[in-house]
Formats: C-alpha cells, structure tokens, sequence
C-alpha cells in the first residue's frame, strides 16, 4: 500500500498529510509560523521559520499515522503562489525576509510601469495583470533595497524561489533548486504561451535570468530529501502544483468548464479551459498544470483577503477567541443589519485591481454587535466570489452551473448557503476539505506512478453536502448593489509613501 506525503505551505503555516492510494486521509500535521508585518500594507515571512514550521508539520503527521519517514512512497507539495524568498546559494540562507503575496510595497513600481505602456506586453507575455501581487516585482525590490544584493545576484551568487523552490531546497539540503509551471507563471517573469523564462520580462522588471530555479513539469522527479534533514529517509518528491491548481486537481475538475472556489486566507475561483490559454481583461490566465503532455490552463480570480478577516476578527479586534466561533457567532443574528465590511486590508485583488483600496465598514449603529460584524465578515466571503465569477462568466462566455467549495472556511453551512444563494447556482462541498493538499498528493502519486492517470482517481472525490439557492432574484439584486456601493467607497485611500510602498 502506497504512503504518501503532501506538504500545504501554507500562508500562515504548514500542513502536512499522510494519504494512501485510494485518497483516503491517514494523518495529518499542521504547525503555524509567524507573520511580520514591518510596515502598514507589508507582510513578511520569515524563511527559517517556513523550514521550522515544515519540519514540525511532517513530523506530526508521521507520528500521528504511526509511519516511519523511510517508509513513504513518495513526497507531494503544494504552496502559497507568489511569495518571494532570496537566498545565498552557497549558504543556503535568506537574504532577507520573503515578501508575502499579500505585500502592496511594490505598487508604485507596478504603477509607473502601467503608466510607461508595458501592461499589454505583460498580459501578452505572462497572462497576469500588472499588479503588485505577483513576484517579479518583489524580487526587483529585494535585490534594490538589500545592501550588495543586485551585485551578487548578477555574479550568480542568488538564487530566487517561490515557496515550493524553497521546501524543496530545503528538503534536499540545497540540492535542487526546481520549480513548476503552475508556480513559474505566477511570478510575472514567465512566458505561458512559450512555457519558458522570458528574457524580455527579466530585462523589464530588472530581474537576472540567473536567479531562476529550473522548470520540470508538475509530476515527475524533482529531488529526493536530504537523510540529515527528514528524519534518516531519501523519499523522491514528484509532485508540485501552486496551492490553487492544486486544489482544482484535487476537487477533480480536470476536464474544461469545471471550477471551484477556496476559501482560505484568500479565495481564488479557477475555471479550467482545457489546453486553450484564456484571455480575459479583468482576470488571470495561468497555467493548471502540465501532467508531462502539454499544459492545462486556467482562468482566475484571486481574492486577497476571506479567512484573513476571520484572523482579524480574532487577533485584531478580539471579537473570537478562536476562528471556529465564526460560523455560530455569525448564525446567531438573520442578517448584518444592514452592515457591510469591505476586507480591502492589503487592497483589493480581482476583479477590482485596486491596491489603494482600504478595509471598510459602512452601515454601523448604535444597534451593531459583534455579531453582526463576524456575519458581515462571512458575508464579504461570499459576495468577493460573486463578483469574481461575475467576471468569469462575462470574460470566457462560460455559464457556471455548480461551483465546488473548499478551503476552511467552507466547512461553515452559512457561508456555502450564502454563495449559493448569492450565484444562483449549487454549491457542492466534497467530505475530504483539504483539497489543496489532495491535489498535490495525487500529482505525486501520478508522478510516482501510484496512478496511471487521472481516470484512476475518478471515485475519489466524494460529495459532504450540496447548497441549493433559495434567494429570489430580487433580493439578490438588492444586496449586491448594496454591496459594491461599500466597495467603491473602500477605493483609493491608501496613498504611496516616499519608499515607493503604499502607507
């Protein structure tokens, strides 16, 4: 029986899962890592403590299920996209704190180069709006703003990963410095079309080609760990898929016009479009996957922040002690009592792309309670996705007929009644949430062969429970005018500051 381990590095922390060949969960580990925070609308990581946190994951995981390390099959990752770590290539150590996807420090630098004319290239080029949340930019900054940086990085000294480069750098002891296309398009340096590094994107955004990790296709063999650094074992790692293709493979939409929705720190709606690149003015085209016969692209909509607020409920505000009371919490009250929060904390992402939008709460009376904000907060989740699908539907002339619902937030029924209710459409909330780290374990598998392709994985996929709407169009109508009026109001607050971040 094959064992295998999927690694979820995650945005505030790591998830590691023991899953054998017929998809079934055995164990699971999870250990959080901080998040820093050095400047209003900056969020950092901290690379050690990525490591840390990923080591303590995988051990708990393989002492939960009773599993040796040396007795696994084989070893799957997946891993917030965007985020962008540095590091010495003959020490292994960072250079600098990584920039988190979430970071809006290189927003005027995405300005000037809209306002310069390059925005048709890069859409062009890469599939990507010119935004702050991709890497590129990111790691322009890091080289400009650590002393010595752009030197060494020129000399060859650096190297650039996004975070599956580094776990599995980190898991190899240094060796391997790889990445995939579903990671490679999200940097804003990747040509999808050509499925290769762009020079002409490198010479743009100031970035030497030498920083860059190879690109293998998403399953097959990228490394075999370290004994001195996973615990005595070699296991290969053959998996790789960025955490939301990854969760589309692992909802089983590997067919075209299939889609889902992750609800995690932010939610990302993705439409497969089969082998045909999607073109879309307001969203993004990447790639899925690449199973080693070409690529499967897919059109997206990335949300910022959803379970982020729920965080914020909790750590910011103290109106939870823990995110599990949202979901009650919320219930408890009919309605937000006509209160609307706009969770623009680090701006706003698709379809919107405003990275001066701010957080706002509009509509708050003497009458509002903490309930009505934790209400407010699940009913943000719902009404970004409606918006994002929205423009899915008017940019690929695809009707959305279900929506497959993941991520943390999706164990709460209220939210999954909203959306359904919100779209239209059904909801459908499979028994196994962690989709994300389903998907990489099933790219690992097919990249050890546990699996011969996705045919195999076909009853895997199990249905929890399914959301019909019940709101009438009327209603529907009335509250998400209600609700974009809150969102323009969030727009261009934030001003850049003489750092070239946004304050």
């Amino acid at each position: 029986m094959a064992t295998i381990l999927t690694i979820d590095a995650g945005t505030t922390g790591v998830t590691a899962l023991l899953v054998d060949e017929a998809g079934q969960l055995l164990a699971r580990g999870y250990a959080e890592f901080p998040q820093h925070f050095p400047r209003p609308g900056w969020v950092e990581h901290d690379g050690a403590e990525i490591t840390d946190a990923l080591l303590d994951a995988c051990r708990a995981a393989l002492d939960e299920g009773g599993i040796d390390a040396a007795d696994l099959t084989c070893i799957g990752i997946t891993n917030q996209r965007e985020t962008a770590i540095v590091w010495d290539r003959a020490t292994g150590d960072p250079i600098h704190h990584a920039i988190v996807w979430q970071d809006r420090r290189t927003a005027g630098v995405c300005d000037r180069l809209v306002s310069h004319g390059h925005d048709a290239a890069i859409r062009s080029t890469t599939g990507l709006v010119v935004d702050a949340y991709f890497s590129g930019t990111k790691v322009a900054w890091l080289l400009d703003h650590v002393e010595g940086a752009r030197t060494r990085a020129e000399a060859g000294e650096l190297a650039f990963g996004t975070i599956d480069t580094w776990v599995v750098h980190q898991l190899t002891g240094g060796a391997a410095h790889v990445t995939e296309p579903s990671n490679a398009c999200r940097t804003m340096l990747y040509d999808i079309g050509a499925r290769e590094w762009s020079p002409a994107m490198c010479e743009l955004l100031d970035v030497p080609m030498s920083l860059l990790a190879e690109v293998r296709p998403s399953t097959g063999e990228f490394g075999t760990t370290d004994p001195e650094v996973f615990f005595g074992a070699s296991i290969p790692i053959t998996g790789i898929l960025g955490d939301q293709q990854a969760a589309l493979f692992g909802q089983g939409c590997w067919t075209e016009g299939t889609s889902k929705n992750t609800y995690g720190t932010g939610s990302f709606v993705l439409l497969n479009t089969g082998s045909t690149r999607p073109t879309s003015a307001r969203l993004l085209a990447s790639i899925g996957w690449d199973l080693g016969d070409g690529p499967t692209y897919v059109l997206e909509g990335s949300i910022f922040v959803t379970g982020a607020a729920v965080q914020w409920l909790r750590d910011g505000l103290g109106v939870i002690e823990s995110a599990e009371e949202t979901g009650p919490l919320a219930e408890s009250v009919g309605d937000t009592g006509d209160v609307y929060l706009v969770p623009a904390f680090t701006g706003l992402g698709a379809p919107h792309w405003d990275p001066y939008a701010r957080g706002t709460i509009v509509g708050l009376t003497r009458g509002t309670t903490r309930a009505h904000l934790a209400r407010a907060v699940v009913e943000a989740m719902a009404f970004q996705t409606r918006d994002v699908i929205e423009a899915m539907q008017d940019d690929s002339s695809v009707t959305l007929e279900e929506l497959r619902a993941d991520g943390g937030a999706s164990a709460m029924d209220l939210l999954c009644q909203l959306q359904a209710d919100l779209l239209g459409v059904p909801v459908l909330r499979p028994q196994v949430r962690e989709t994300t780290a389903l998907g990489a374990a099933f790219a690992a598998g097919l990249g050890a062969g546990v699996w011969s392709s996705t045919d195999d994985l076909a009853d895997v996929w199990q249905l929890d429970a399914r959301f019909e709407p019940s709101m009438d169009d009327d209603e529907r109508h009335r509250r998400q005018l209600r609700w974009r009026e809150a969102v323009h109001r969030s727009r261009g607050w934030a001003v850049d500051d003489d750092e070239g971040g946004v304050a």
